[in-house]
């Protein structure tokens, strides 16, 4: 495994690798068992949509492993001036061992890694967010020990977070349903992925999606980038919403999951965001362990 650009990229038993580095890692920082796999190593972080968790959690993990995390806004870098992509790319490649970048253009993250010479993470961009599905299928498999036979509803918007949990869950063994508005599907590349497979399915009509689920996930209805489309969305999404009336469809006891942050009473009621509380910002946490499983796995040692 050389970059995390998409976990389209990913086989099975490399998500479930990461997955187990994760707990490790989880479980040494619990009981202060060191672990700075990372010693002397610098990632360089760029920033072109804003973020909470991912530069808290990407910064804080490099400190953990023992390596240094450098913060490079869009505005810092001469990328932000017109610097072509396969410059900015060769050059940070001779000064750091791994890049991390949250942007908008998928291809964007794969220039850097077509370009460069050093690991590529994918932090976020419009086409996919697999730091934070691996995240959720890490959160998902603490709560229930296993993945493969699960259901994992999603509700709302076909967007990043919609493409990523879809390739994850399949790819591990679950059964995905998923519920947006027609004019709103996953991305055609995801589909094509995920259709041919008995286990996927999507509707238009969220509470069959959330039948029998155990795991029900929403997200906002407008992502970075979309504030002019709210108006619309707004009305689009309505009958999307994650309360009461869906969970009754899932399983008693089912989890729920939102990446954040979360607009109450939108895509989700306030009583279900606050009556799994715990299960979301366990899931906010596992960002952390999760991400630095991926940065010991890209940048660290044969021997780690």
């Amino acid at each position: 495994m050389k970059h995390l650009l998409k976990l389209l990229d990913c086989s099975t038993e490399e998500i479930i690798g990461l997955l187990d580095l994760a707990d490790q890692l989880k479980y040494e920082k619990k009981h202060n068992i060191s672990h700075r796999h990372l010693e002397g190593k610098s990632l360089g972080m760029i920033f072109q949509k804003s973020s909470t968790r991912t530069r808290v959690s990407f910064e804080t993990g490099m400190y953990q492993l023992g390596g240094q995390a450098l913060f490079l806004s869009n505005r810092d870098l001469q990328i932000g001036r017109g610097e072509p992509v396969q410059d900015t790319a060769r050059v940070l490649s001779r000064y750091l061992d791994g890049i991390m970048i949250r942007t908008y253009e998928q291809k964007e993250v794969e220039d850097l890694a077509n370009y460069g010479s050093i690991p590529i993470i994918n932090g976020l961009t419009d086409f996919c967010h697999p730091c934070q599905v691996l995240a959720d299928l890490m959160t998902i498999r603490e709560k229930f020990a296993v993945l493969e036979g699960l259901k994992m509803c999603y509700i709302g918007d076909g967007n990043n977070m919609a493409n990523s949990l879809i390739v994850g869950g399949l790819k591990t063994g679950m059964k995905v349903s998923i519920a947006t508005p027609v004019d709103y599907r996953p991305d055609a590349e995801v589909m094509a992925f995920a259709e041919p497979n008995p286990n996927f399915f999507i509707t238009d009509d969220p509470m069959k999606a959330a039948e029998n689920a155990d795991v029900v996930i929403t997200d906002t209805w407008a992502s970075m980038g979309q504030e002019a489309e709210k108006e619309v969305r707004m009305k689009a999404f309505q009958g999307y919403q994650v309360n009461d009336e869906l969970l009754a469809a899932a399983k008693p006891g089912c989890m729920v999951q939102h990446c954040l942050p979360a607009y109450r009473e939108q895509e989700i009621t306030t009583k279900v965001f606050e009556e799994h509380a715990n299960e979301i910002f366990d899931e906010a946490e596992n960002r952390l362990h999760a991400q630095k499983a991926v940065m010991v796995t890209l940048m660290g040692s044969k021997e780690d």
